[in-house]
């Protein structure tokens, strides 16, 4: 499998590069989640997204090598506006993975997904540039979501894996139906205030490139396993940048399909306490204080469709329950 990918990119033709600038290049960092991938990758055709043609956006994969790759089959049939790229010894985190994959972008604007096991509802791609038309320095955010009725680090000790999550889709009959998404999922853990109460990290994050790089892109000293806290600190220093504007698109999501990874993926609950008591001393050696979720004014952008009703609902009574929420 590993040869017959570098075969592939040995071959520049399969992956054209874009023949106008896109307005957003959307980055999606994989490792060792092949079919997740693929789904997350499917979630970003243009033939799935709505409102956007394909010379709107590009995506950029780029795939972290492990013993299990993306398929070949599936890497050669990617559309023009999708290029692929191996990085064949990576680091335990993926923030130099970003670092480089945001220096390959050719968009105007930079979106991250530093997750590549998240299937995208299908106005995500419209909103990310709709909001960047509304503000010079918009910074985008996608709430997130777990695919299941629980968090998945808590489902997966009562059972939850990947074939029962297969199931979970093929009940939807997704793609066809994008916005199902919303009926077999939960909020994640960073998005559980809710739309109108702070949250801790977006896993679908696009500014424009000049924030890009005044912010000096994913800090390298976030070298951990995973990466730490890493987005979070990514999101909290893109959301408080100056003269930025967050904007929030409630009605659309990323949805994290189950592939072990390093906090929801069933390790020994031992071992997660420590990873996470790491990651948060890791923050504070980096930052000189705990973290906390970004304070912002954010601009709510987009519709609610049908299915998203009941996250709304939710995040309305959380904002009344909670009128002085503090980190």
């Amino acid at each position: 499998m590993f040869k017959q990918v570098k075969q592939l990119l040995a071959r520049s033709e399969v992956f054209p590069a874009a023949e106008r600038t896109p307005i957003v290049s959307i980055i999606v960092i994989v490792y060792d989640m092949p079919s997740q991938a693929q789904n997350t990758i499917l979630s970003l055709y243009a033939d799935y997204q709505q409102g956007v043609q394909a010379g709107d956006y590009e995506v950029l994969i780029i795939e972290n090598a492990s013993p299990n790759l993306m398929d070949a089959g599936f890497i050669a049939s990617l559309p023009g506006n999708v290029r692929y790229i191996l990085r064949e010894n990576p680091e335990q985190s993926p923030v130099q993975a970003i670092n480089f994959a945001a220096s390959q972008a050719a968009g105007d604007n930079i979106c991250l997904m530093i997750d590549g096991a998240r299937m995208l509802t299908p106005g995500v791609v419209k909103n990310l540039i709709l909001g960047h038309r509304l503000h010079d320095r918009a910074v985008v955010a996608i709430p997130g979501y777990h695919l299941g009725k629980e968090l998945q680090q808590v489902a997966v000790q009562n059972g939850y894996g990947i074939e029962a999550e297969r199931e979970l889709i093929a009940s939807i009959n997704w793609p066809e139906n994008g916005y199902s998404l919303f009926d077999i999922a939960c909020f994640s853990g960073s998005s559980a205030p809710g739309f109108f109460l702070p949250n801790s990290e977006s896993n679908c994050i696009s500014l424009p490139r000049d924030v890009w790089v005044d912010l000096g892109g994913y800090d390298p000293r976030f070298d951990l396993r995973g990466g730490g806290l890493t987005n979070l600190d990514f999101y909290k220093r893109a959301c408080e940048f100056p003269g930025a504007q967050h904007i929030i698109v409630p009605g659309e999501g990323t949805f994290h399909q189950f592939h072990g990874g390093v906090t929801t993926g069933g390790e020994e609950e031992k071992v997660t306490e420590v990873y996470r008591d790491n990651s948060k001393e890791q923050y504070r050696k980096i930052r000189g204080q705990e973290y906390v979720c970004p304070e912002t004014n954010p601009v709510f952008l987009g519709q609610f469709p049908e299915q998203a009703q009941r996250f709304l609902h939710y995040s309305s009574e959380m904002r009344t329950s909670n009128p002085d929420w503090i980190n």
